[in-house]
């Protein structure tokens, strides 16, 4: 008796969630079931977290939920703790708390990364990380509560260090959450006549010697050249060696006192895919695929390098994203190939090329291998200010940005949420920014339980206490 296919999908991120997508539009309900596990209900276009940092966007509008868009596709809540091929099977932990088996035919692994983190000291205590909302929503409400608090202060270290905001990595996740904040402060300290610009101090620490290395060396020098003239400090070919306390030292031996610190230094293998699975995985922890984006070599398919038994099939496992070496056909067109670089624009493409190349081997069909140049570079750097570079076009400045907002809002998914992203920008082009902070939502049970007795509490405190 026929049995029909059941399609596994880990991660629930861009190349997940378009997958799955697609899938839906493509195949038919019995051709396939298809299943998506992923901790969180919802993808988060993380292009636009830097925007929420500054209020320019709603946090729940980045967020795109699974199951209202998602309709023929089974959502599972938790997240995956193993991956044994052989046995076609995914083990997971459900976000209530059980331990489970999932099994499959077909598994597409597009779990993504995780924040690369250092030994540092004191980062893993006070440090904010940028990749998803919540922490985007965090970082913006402990900044504007810093202002609320020091305008109550008197001039001094205590009121300094409440004014001082720190980033570490230059890349765009950085880059972008510190020019959007940045922005933000100018714009809010509006309504504090208590505060000074001047008194503002912005740090943004990377460890190489240029920001942005997706971009020319010209064009991250003018977008240091551009936070400078905003009053801000950009430290290049410097670490952070310890951040105790709130207590920031550099390499150069430079040391202040910041509030706000925030961890953007790179990304790195998701550990279930590093560490607990018998796929096949290169040196960096990244699953090895071929071109049209099956896992294996061109040589050594998974299933007959690593998996047997009969129920193995060629074409049951695929990945995608940034948990892939996936090779760039535009570098190289042969073994030994460059890779794509892990970032929204490739996940997403991946993400559609997943769906037809699935889609085709079920059907019997050819699959196709996955190839895409870069359309270009955008990144915002604060409200008005932004950069476009593809090949030797260079736009900067309020058209940069311009280009920026209009790329990202084509390119979130669904209607749904352009219109709801772009209803908040023509919104804010008449009233402004809304300054306030909602930190107090992250204990919302505070009040009621306190019942309104007072307690005395540092800013570092109340941080550990919103992040736990």
């Amino acid at each position: 008796m026929f049995r029909t296919p059941h399609i596994l999908i880990v991660g629930g991120g861009y190349a997940g969630f378009y997958a799955a997508w697609h899938l839906e539009r493509r195949l038919k309900q019995s051709e396939a079931s298809v299943a998506i596990l992923d901790p969180r209900p919802y993808m988060t276009y993380q292009p636009f977290l830097p925007e929420v940092v500054a209020g320019s966007i709603e946090a729940r509008h980045v967020a795109v939920s699974l199951r209202r868009h998602l309709r023929r596709t089974t959502v599972l809540s938790g997240r995956a703790t193993s991956i044994d091929h052989v046995s076609k099977s995914v083990h997971a932990r459900m976000n209530d708390g059980r331990e489970v088996e999932l099994a499959y035919d077909t598994i597409v692994v597009t779990a993504g990364a995780v924040t690369r983190t250092l030994p540092v000291p004191g980062i893993a205590e006070s440090a904010f990380g940028l990749k998803h909302v919540e922490e985007a929503v965090a970082i913006r409400d402990a900044f504007l509560t810093a202002l609320d608090r020091a305008a109550d202060m008197p001039k001094g270290p205590a009121r300094t260090r409440a004014l001082t905001v720190t980033f570490i990595g230059g890349g765009f996740a950085g880059v972008e959450g510190f020019g959007e904040l940045l922005s933000l402060s100018r714009a809010a300290l509006k309504r504090y006549p208590e505060i000074s610009p001047d008194e503002l101090n912005f740090h943004l620490v990377e460890a190489s010697e240029r920001i942005l290395p997706e971009v020319s060396a010209k064009t991250g020098a003018w977008v240091v050249r551009s936070f400078e003239h905003r009053g801000a400090r950009v430290h290049l070919r410097t670490t952070v060696t310890s951040a105790l306390g709130g207590e920031v030292i550099l390499s150069s031996g430079e040391r202040f006192e910041s509030d706000l610190i925030v961890w953007t230094a790179g990304i790195a293998a998701n550990p279930t895919i590093s560490k607990h699975t018998d796929l096949p995985i290169n040196q960096r922890g990244l699953l090895i695929v071929r071109p049209d984006l099956r896992i294996g070599t061109d040589d050594h398919p998974v299933v007959d390098a690593w998996a047997t038994g009969p129920a193995c099939t060629t074409g049951d496992a695929w990945a995608a994203g940034d948990n892939a070496a996936v090779p760039d056909l535009t570098r190289t067109a042969s073994p030994p190939y460059a890779y794509t670089v892990p970032n929204a624009q490739h996940a997403v493409r991946q993400g559609k090329r997943l769906a037809r190349n699935i889609t085709k081997t079920l059907r019997g069909g050819v699959t196709r291998p996955y190839r895409h140049r870069s359309l270009g570079t955008v990144a915002t750097l604060g409200l008005g200010t932004g950069v476009f570079e593809a090949g030797p076009v260079v736009i900067k400045g309020f058209l940069g940005w311009l280009i920026h907002r209009g790329y990202q809002v084509l390119a979130i998914p669904t209607w749904e949420r352009k219109i709801r992203v772009a209803s908040v920008w023509v919104t804010a082009l008449f009233l402004g920014r809304d300054v306030v902070s909602l930190a107090s939502v992250q204990r919302p049970r505070h009040e009621f339980v306190s019942g309104g007795r007072l307690e005395l509490r540092t800013t570092s405190e109340e941080g550990l206490a919103d992040a736990a």
